[in-house]
């Protein structure tokens, strides 16, 4: 008799996402073990009861997924759930905090849909955050030329460095973008330009973007107006305005959604997986390709 899907869901946060939880259900978990709060120092006991529960086979029907709005917490809570296993007594597990993994992938794989991304040079503003980071990974591990744009330098900076020491060979510029002139002048011969800001906070304006005129691909990751990039609509899925094909939050939401199911079903594929933003990245390729 097969066992039941058990999704063990780790969140940062004291109450756990609502949001996390209808994905996994939909996505075929049969039991959702929901726990808030959770610390490195908390988490220990948890996966071992996933883990000493089950065995052989067995253990690929049991799986953790780290969740919550601290993507920085996320991390660490995830390296944490890894240290807990022993050899093949382990489940599979998958980083997600704030959507900035499956967010971040779907981005990236909407630009390489339009643009050759090894030896394109792509802008991503508020490139400190959890999703810009993690989109400027997936560009340096795709081979583009990066300007990884911040307000503060030294956090872009900051930013590069750790960029670089994951990714050999990565091409990154800390670029300083405090005021819309230093934006346009970003943008300047870029071919993708990314916009991963606060809600509701106008990053590049439109004009500069429409007068660009290497720029092929714009991608909004912002649901709330005023729109991160000018001019692009929340519901823009490859909409080509003035040359430039245009997604906005909702029009790659639908990717990120797909991406996110799918991973949780290969889950319990195997019981040694880790999907941190590469995984999950490579997972979303393979969905998008078919």
């Amino acid at each position: 008799m097969t066992k039941p899907s058990i999704l063990l869901q780790l969140d940062t946060d004291p109450q756990p996402s609502v949001f996390d939880s209808v994905v996994a259900i939909d996505a075929g978990a049969a039991q959702l073990l929901r726990h808030g709060g959770v610390t490195p120092d908390s988490v220990r006991e948890l996966v071992h009861g996933a883990m000493f529960t089950r065995g052989g086979e067995d253990l690929k029907h049991t799986a953790a997924f780290v969740g919550g709005s601290d993507v920085t917490a996320g991390e660490r809570l995830f390296a944490a759930v890894q240290k807990c296993f022993f050899g093949p007594v382990r489940v599979s597990v998958m980083l997600d905090s704030n959507g900035a993994n499956t967010t971040a992938a779907a981005a990236v794989l909407a630009a390489a849909t339009h643009v050759p991304l090894a030896g394109s040079k792509a802008l991503v503003l508020a490139a400190t955050g959890p999703v810009g980071a993690r989109v400027v990974r997936l560009l340096a591990r795709e081979g583009a030329e990066v300007l990884v744009a911040s307000r503060s330098v030294e956090r872009a900076r900051s930013t590069c460095a750790a960029v670089c020491a994951a990714v050999a060979g990565a091409r990154l510029t800390p670029t300083e973008v405090g005021q819309p002139d230093e934006a346009t002048a970003a943008l300047r011969g870029a071919q993708v330009v990314f916009a991963c800001g606060a809600p509701g906070v106008e990053l590049i304006s439109a004009a500069a973007v429409m007068g660009e005129r290497e720029l092929r691909v714009a991608i909004d990751l912002n649901a709330v107006p005023p729109a991160g990039i000018g001019g692009v609509e929340v519901m823009d899925r490859a909409k080509e305005r003035n040359g430039v094909t245009c997604y906005g939050a909702i029009g790659v939401g639908g990717t990120k959604m797909k991406i996110h199911k799918e991973a949780i079903r290969r889950l319990f594929s195997r019981n040694d997986q880790v999907l941190d933003a590469e995984e999950i990245f490579a997972l979303g390729r393979e969905i998008t390709a078919k």
